[in-house]
């Protein structure tokens, strides 16, 4: 492993260094200045733009509001009138990155024990650990970063009831959430082929294995190449007393061998993700779903089904078409057998201030259930 990269600064008058911590993979800041309670907004979002990072030294909840203020500053950028939806959704991820690239611009410091040593800090010892692992060294790390650390401690710890499954989900930090629960609901619903071994493909917090346990596939194989997934799915179905039925297993797609049914809920976005924690979502050249698809037949076994669960979000977005998905499947040998389709119900499908709203009302989710032929 390489050394984490340093940041140095200056502050009262002598010179300072500390670790560099960014999960979502942003560059060390190369200028940094102290900033406190009496930094205003607008000189706070001046700085930030032009690349200056801000390490607090004021009040915690006061630097929040400072967040939100300059995030209200940063979304000043209305999207183009008449763009076609792939302009929208190129210029949507422009100013998503760039809104990341300003607001991450203000820091806090980690102590060697993940304290924050700040008036009205909260105590996020726990919720550091839980997403970075043991502390070894004091460090850097953007404010909006850590509130997202908070967000998936307390997701870790309270859980998400998923109905479908007639209990609760605990994500990890950067693990997918099944808060969009519409394909769940479809995996919950399907006609079962007969089954006695399933794979799961990319199992993330491990839902779909889940609920495919509980309704009886007697073994689940449920595979994902990202540690934090394959320990929070393991925490999951220990937790739903599912052990005996579901083995997770690191593998980038398939394990060994063939099953009766193999389930895959890909990232549905064909784009490139600007940070770890985007992979989930957008997926450069479809890789997971081709590879999928490519390798699906020789995991089958006679008569078995593959389950792809896909939004249609990029055929709106034009992005990919659906010509395009067809001719994957017969390059790949497969035939479609079936498909279930889902309307989204997830907030952001009816938002009116989304610049992509357009695509999102239109978005179906589908399982697609496929033979080799």
């Amino acid at each position: 492993m390489t050394e984490p990269a340093q940041v140095t600064w200056t502050e009262g008058g002598q010179s300072y260094s500390a670790s560099w911590r960014s999960e979502w993979g942003a560059p060390p800041p190369k200028r940094v200045v102290i900033a406190g309670d009496s930094m205003t907004a607008d000189a706070a979002h001046r700085m930030a733009c032009e690349g200056t990072a801000l390490l607090w030294r004021g009040d915690f909840q006061n630097a929040r509001q400072l967040l939100n203020a300059m995030a209200r500053r940063a979304d000043r950028h209305p999207p183009k009138a008449g763009a076609s939806p792939t302009e929208s959704f190129h210029f949507h991820r422009q100013t998503q990155s760039r809104r990341a690239r300003i607001l991450g611009m203000l820091l806090v410091t980690l102590e060697d024990d993940y304290a924050i040593r700040l008036r009205r800090a909260p105590d996020l010892r726990q919720a550091c650990a839980e997403a970075y692992g043991r502390a070894t060294a004091r460090a850097l790390v953007s404010l909006r970063e850590l509130l997202g650390v908070i967000g998936a401690h307390e997701w870790r710890k309270n859980g998400i009831d998923v109905p479908a499954l007639g209990d609760r989900i605990h994500p990890h930090y950067g693990v997918f959430s099944p808060i969009r629960s519409e394909y769940v609901e479809l995996v919950a619903d399907a006609s079962l082929p007969a089954c006695t071994l399933a794979f799961d493909v990319g199992t993330g917090t491990g839902v779909l294995a889940a609920v495919l346990a509980r309704r009886g596939v007697p073994r689940i194989i449920a595979t994902d190449q990202d540690l934090r997934a394959l320990a929070c799915a393991r925490e999951n179905i220990e937790r739903l007393d599912l052990s005996s039925q579901v083995e997770i297993l690191p593998a980038d797609l398939f394990p060994e061998g063939k099953a009766h049914l193999v389930v895959c809920n890909p990232p549905w976005v064909p784009a490139r993700p600007t940070s770890p924690l985007e992979q989930a979502i957008y997926d450069p050249e479809s890789r997971m779903l081709y590879g999928f698809l490519n390798g699906l037949a020789a995991h089958l076994e006679p008569g078995g089904e593959g389950w792809l669960l896909l939004s249609d979000l990029a055929e709106h977005l034009a992005l990919r078409s659906r010509d395009e998905l067809l001719a994957a499947f017969e390059q790949a040998g497969l035939v479609v057998v079936g498909k279930t389709d889902i309307r989204p119900r997830h907030p952001r499908a009816s938002e009116q201030a989304d610049p992509l709203r357009a695509a999102r009302a239109a978005e179906l989710t589908s399982l697609w259930r496929l033979k080799s032929r």
